[in-house]
Formats: structure tokens, sequence, C-alpha cells
């Protein structure tokens, strides 16, 4: 009975009525704003995604053209990776821009705040991104490489690796050195291991009492001896300077690069012991001095 006598109620009929009025004009002017929208922005947006979807797939070719590209002239595979990473961002922020800029939204006070977030991060990273950018130089020139004996930033050593922003060297007594890029790009490099020989330079000194000529067939049979020497370019030996002592002589002969040392340190030795068992003698730094004592009426 309660619910027919609530049902017969024509104040609850005519609330109810203008309650699902109310709803009925609220969701038609839904559906007219989701319509106008529709019109409005739909076409923009399918032109944002396909520029969206063209242009990830137009910067994914051009990334696999330029490992191709990089793979067939032999580069490095880290400087690949480094220039196939840089390119895929560069070419997603500029189609995320050109997908933006579809939908009509003005991306000029974008660019710019992007252009001045960049300039403070490079003023606060300038000695990173000066390492960075020396690291780079050095990927692409390549004037040394892994292994390679080399002096560089003031450090000296053989290359152990190579990254983008610093070099490991690891010195002869088992050191190792980690010279920032910046510092080896703004000085001078060595390559000892560029080429495949390398001359060794010795100065003998002898007594001006010696023979030369004697002591001259002394050192050439000595130097050629030594297998590790080798024939050509042939090693020079000449008298180079009358010293305070001595007679200087130098001794220049050419070895693979990988014997450098051994030659040196051996030839040292050998021309010291035969010169002597020949008869010339190695003077020692003399200095003449004169005592003079003035006389007693003077």
């Amino acid at each position: 009975m309660a619910l027919q006598d609530a049902a017969q109620d024509p104040d609850l009929i005519q609330s109810t009525q203008e309650a699902l009025g109310d709803v009925t004009d609220q969701a038609t002017e839904w559906v007219e704003m989701a319509q106008e929208l529709a019109v409005t922005y739909g076409p923009r947006l399918v032109a944002a995604l396909v520029v969206f979807i063209v242009g990830r797939f137009i910067v994914k070719l051009l990334c696999r053209l330029l490992v191709k590209v990089m793979g067939k002239r032999g580069m490095d595979e880290t400087i690949q990776g480094f220039l196939v990473n840089l390119l895929n961002a560069l070419g997603l922020t500029l189609v995320l821009l050109s997908a933006v800029q579809t939908l009509g939204v003005e991306t000029t006070s974008f660019v710019a705040i992007l252009g001045a977030a960049t300039l403070a991060i490079g003023f606060a990273l300038q000695g990173s991104l000066g390492n960075f950018a020396s690291g780079v130089m050095l990927l692409i020139f390549r004037p040394f490489k892994k292994g390679d004996f080399i002096e560089a930033g003031g450090a000296m050593g053989s290359v152990d690796a190579l990254a983008v922003f610093a070099t490991t060297l690891k010195t002869p007594d088992n050191k190792v050195v980690i010279v920032p890029n910046s510092s080896i790009t703004g000085g001078t490099i060595t390559n000892f291991s560029t080429m495949p020989t390398r001359r060794v330079d010795m100065v003998m000194g002898v007594s001006y009492d010696d023979d030369l000529q004697v002591a001259k067939q002394t050192i050439e049979r000595v130097v050629k001896a030594d297998e590790r020497v080798l024939a050509e370019p042939a090693p020079t030996i000449a008298v180079a300077e009358l010293g305070d002592s001595s007679v200087n002589i130098v001794v220049r002969p050419w070895c693979n690069s990988g014997d450098y040392w051994g030659v040196k340190f051996d030839l040292t030795e050998k021309l010291k012991v035969e010169l002597e068992a020949a008869g010339c003698s190695i003077p020692y730094p003399q200095r003449d001095v004169h005592n003079y004592t003035p006389s007693a009426g003077a």
C-alpha cells in the first residue's frame, strides 16, 4: 500500500520527472560538447599520431642507415653506439615537437625554455662537457687505440680503456692513471706504438787518448751482433761532440718497437764491457783546478 501511495503521489512524480530531465539535459550537453571536441580536435589528433608514427619510423630508418655506413667504414663500436643514440634522441625530440605543434599547441615558448635550460646546464657542466666533446673527437679521429703506449696529458703508459669522459692508462710499473680527455686533446699526443720500428739513441764517451777507429769498430761489431737490430735502416755510428772530458760518439740503431727497451738496456751494458776490453776508457767528468797563492809581498 505504501508503494502504491508513493507511486500515486503527484509531487514525487513531478520531482522525479524534473530530476530525469536534468540528467537528460546534462547528458545531452556532454554529448554535444564531445561531438564539438571531436570535430575540432579529432583531425588534429589523428594528424599528430600520423606525424609521430611516420617520424619515429624515419628516425629508426636513419639510425639503421648510420649503423651500416659506420660499419662499412670500420668505426669503433663505442662511437657507433654513441652516435646512434645521439641521432635517436635528437630525432625523437624533433618528432615530438612536430606532433605537439600539429595539435595546435604553441611550441615557441617550450623551445625557448628548453634552450635556456640547455644553456644553464652547459655552463654548470662545462668541464664535463669539455671532456665529453674531447672524448668524441678522440673516438672519431682515433690518434691512438687500446694497447698503444702513449704520452699525453702529463702521463705516460699503455692505453687500457678509451671512454667518452676519460682515458685510462697503465704505466710500466703497473699503476693505473685516469686522464681527462680535455687534457689529452689540449696538449701534445706522442704515440710510441704507431710506427712498427723505432730508433734507439745512445751516446758513448771515450777518452781523448783512445783510438777513435778502434772505438767505432768495436761499437759497430757489438751493434751488428744483436739480432734485434735491423739491417735497414743502417745503424748510425759517428763522432758527435768533443766534450769537456770525452769524445762523444752517437750510436743510433733501429729495432722493432716492441724490442726498444731490451735493445737499449742490453747494448748499453755490452758497449761498456766491450769498449773496455778493446782498450778504450770511458772517462769520468773532470775539471782542472788551479790553486793560486799570492806572494807575501803582494
